[in-house]
């Protein structure tokens, strides 16, 4: 069996949907239970070292919040996760090993502290957890910059003073000085223009061949995810409906949601086809269909798929879905 760094066992997290207080104590008056959002639902998967995992679908279908939970930022509400054979309770008591996992987030300009110039951004967490002495430090930001592809006085300037690409070079690399053995990208090159995305991606693949890190990648675009990653997750309200190899996935999806997502990427061909949306609206995570959630906008769904939970189930080595009907392509 393959070594796995990361795993994750019925993984779910649930929100009290947010009421005013005037709401909240007629509610608790009369024993009604608050509504209740199941962002993620019972999402099961592992991650090898040095592998890059890619998570999709829509928004609002739970990838950040996945995301926060596996880089330690959101309490799990059930199942369990473990690093390297360890829990996360017993490694997220340890300082220092929490520093394991980390995170870059969408918008750079948010996730810097404007008050704090670079050098202190980066550097001021290996020094607190004793990865570098303070005497050091200038010189291991400036190591650190350079590998993001910024100049060394890039350290004395504030995240205003920089463009969008060159900010998250900033938070890129802030997550590199504490010497992570997982990099959690989320949405990281979304805000930014597609020629500077480009540039971010090609970091990230650089990184990841000189130092072996494993890698988490959450996108809505799918190009990106093809070209970046080795697997694919593909969520729909809460729930991974088909997880498979990068090739497989694009080649053979198996699940009516991967199918269609990948019906509407767009092609550079001078073969006309016409563009078929999926139809429908998101259902509400407050009150999701019963059975298959996505049965309410799929073409193939019958009357057990509005009964049925599907179980995610292996159709092929190493490929699963969450599917009652749906056969390889």
């Amino acid at each position: 069996m393959q070594q796995t760094i990361l795993e994750v066992q019925d993984l779910s997290r649930s929100f009290r949907s947010g009421r005013d207080p005037l709401h909240r104590l007629a509610d608790w008056l009369s024993g009604i239970e608050p509504p209740t959002v199941r962002a993620v639902e019972d999402v099961t998967l592992s991650i090898s070292p040095g592998e890059t995992l890619g998570i999709v679908g829509e928004s609002g279908c739970g990838k950040s919040t996945l995301a926060r939970m596996i880089a330690g930022i959101l309490p799990i509400s059930s199942g369990r996760m473990r690093f390297r054979g360890e829990s996360y309770e017993s490694l997220l008591s340890r300082k220092r090993d929490a520093l394991k996992i980390q995170m870059v987030f969408q918008d750079p300009l948010s996730s810097l502290n404007p008050r704090l110039k670079v050098r202190d951004i980066i550097g001021e967490a290996a020094v607190v957890h004793g990865i570098v002495p303070r005497s050091k430090i200038r010189d291991y930001v400036s190591d650190l910059l350079a590998r993001v592809g910024l100049p060394p006085e890039a350290a004395g300037r504030y995240p205003h003073q920089f463009s969008g690409g060159q900010r998250q070079r900033v938070g890129i690399a802030r997550a590199l000085a504490v010497r992570p053995e997982m990099l959690i990208c989320d949405e990281a090159v979304a805000a930014l223009d597609v020629s500077v995305q480009a540039q971010v991606i090609n970091l990230l693949m650089d990184i990841k061949r000189d130092s072996g890190l494993t890698m988490v990648f959450i996108s809505h675009d799918l190009g990106v995810i093809r070209h970046l990653c080795d697997r694919v997750a593909v969520m729909y309200l809460g729930r991974v409906v088909e997880l498979a190899k990068t090739e497989d996935l694009f080649a053979a999806p198996t699940h009516p949601y991967t199918r269609m997502l990948l019906e509407g990427m767009p092609r550079i061909s001078l073969k006309r086809r016409e563009f078929l949306p999926i139809q429908g609206e998101i259902p509400s995570h407050l009150a999701p269909p019963s059975g298959c959630h996505f049965h309410p906008r799929c073409p193939i769904a019958t009357q057990e798929c509005r009964q049925v939970r599907p179980e995610l189930r292996e159709v092929a080595p190493g490929h699963l879905h969450r599917c009652l009907n749906a056969v390889a392509s």
